[in-house]
């Protein structure tokens, strides 16, 4: 099968997403293999991975796990399929042994993972490289990476993110987490608490117990920090929370006010969230250090879910100033905003792209919630999904994926967190224990 043949049938299947292979065959390959995300059609790029070789005795169970892992992580992103091992002609010998290309070729593989895993103690090592088949090169140097055999799973996700990269050229976003509420119980009466979790849903550890009402936890740049609204007193208050040690802070407010729906500044040091008082619920900014406050809107709408953009000069954030639920968009200081969401149906919960490119928001429209993306001036709007009740976007570090909230209908409804990519594309269920709602993701770890 010739080159142009395969660039043909690789480009048939998504849409709203366009890979351009810049390989050629081996005897004219000077690029290495390289997929550049667009609007267009393509067809999941075809890669083999080989299971990880145990290169010491009792690695053979993370060796095994690693990979299945990494080749979870890829293929879950709807940009990649895997081959399977009953497809393959022949197996690297050896880590550093040389790679018979003609092999891959012949089962059509465009990239090729290979890897190897030691144990000694509780320490682990993981070592991989990547290659282009049909240029028959290596993509990049091969990596290692060691940790603690606890830690595993993330060494596992470290791989998948360079694979991603490299031939993508996004960031990946495999080595983060995500924070959001842990529910269980009726839907009536749901007993909630604060949960951190890896980005797939494993390692889920609960950062709050279940003796009040938890909302909206969100991560901060780092990934240090959650703010999260608590109904502890009776009214909803702001509290900062410490991820490794759990120890917590509350948000000053006067006796009766109502402070919710906070988020971090991009270093850090502020907090803007929505403060009702007297009746009137606006959006302030407080000094994390001082507790000093600034009022940033004073109307007698109701403005809420305030999104910094990825700069922090701008804010997104949703009001009824104008009769029904819009998105807006003001200086981080305050100042006349400017609306952006003029389609049917009531907008809400914006958050900013970290590309700086998109906002996500809620749509409610006929009876129907809807996730969907624009430009920052509200062109272009799409859709991603719809459902009884879709709502509470929140981006991947890379700012390709959106998790949000999906609560199905009547009594014995449950909420459970989904993905979907920016393209409408690659809807899943991420797999929790219990209930979930309210994500938010954090940055790539360390």
């Amino acid at each position: 099968m010739s080159m142009q043949t395969m660039m043909t049938k690789f480009m048939t299947f998504i849409a709203a997403v366009f890979i351009a292979m810049a390989a050629t065959p081996p005897a004219q390959a000077q690029q290495p293999l390289q997929l550049t995300l667009r609007d267009g059609v393509i067809e999941a790029l075809p890669f083999a991975l080989p299971s990880f070789q145990a290169e010491v005795a009792g690695s053979e169970q993370f060796a095994a796990d690693i990979s299945r892992l990494v080749a979870e992580d890829l293929t879950g992103t709807g940009l990649f399929r895997q081959i399977p091992s009953s497809s393959f002609i022949s197996t690297p010998a050896g880590f550093g042994s040389p790679v018979a290309f003609a092999d891959w070729r012949a089962i059509n593989a465009q990239a090729l993972v290979t890897g190897a895993v030691s144990v000694t103690g509780n320490q682990v090592t993981v070592k991989f490289r990547l290659y282009d088949v049909f240029s028959g090169a290596e993509m990049g140097e091969g990596l290692q990476f060691s940790g603690t055999t606890d830690g595993w799973r993330r060494m596992a996700h470290k791989v998948a993110d360079v694979v991603y990269s490299r031939i993508t050229g996004e960031a990946g976003y495999f080595d983060s987490r995500v924070v959001y509420i842990a529910e269980t119980g009726p839907k009536d009466n749901r007993a909630k608490r604060v949960a951190i979790m890896d980005f797939d849903g494993a390692n889920v550890q609960y950062l709050t117990d279940s003796s009040a009402i938890v909302l909206a936890p969100r991560f901060s740049a780092t990934g240090d920090r959650v703010l999260y609204t608590s109904y502890e007193s009776g009214f909803p208050r702001i509290n900062v929370l410490n991820v490794a040690t759990v120890q917590r802070q509350q948000l000053t407010t006067a006796p009766g006010d109502m402070a919710f729906s906070p988020r971090f500044s991009l270093d850090g040091r502020q907090v803007i969230y929505s403060l009702t008082t007297g009746g009137n619920t606006d959006i302030y900014r407080s000094d994390l250090a001082t507790g000093q406050f600034t009022r940033l809107t004073n109307t007698p709408a109701i403005e809420t879910a305030p999104s910094f953009s990825p700069d922090g000069s701008q804010i997104v954030f949703e009001s009824d100033r104008s009769g029904t639920q819009q998105l807006y968009i003001m200086s981080a200081n305050g100042g006349e905003p400017r609306r952006i969401s003029f389609g049917n149906g009531r907008y809400g919960t914006p958050v900013w792209s970290p590309r700086g490119d998109l906002i996500a928001f809620t749509k409610q429209e006929g009876g129907r919630f809807h996730i969907g993306v624009m430009r920052t001036d509200g062109s272009e709007e799409r859709l991603l999904t719809a459902s009884f009740l879709d709502e509470g976007p929140t981006w991947a570090p890379n700012g390709r994926v959106i998790m949000f909230a999906r609560e199905t209908q009547g009594a014995d409804g449950t909420s459970s967190l989904y993905s979907v990519d920016i393209t409408g594309r690659n809807l899943r269920r991420v797999g929790t224990p219990q209930g979930g709602s309210d994500p938010s993701w954090g940055p790539l770890q360390p």
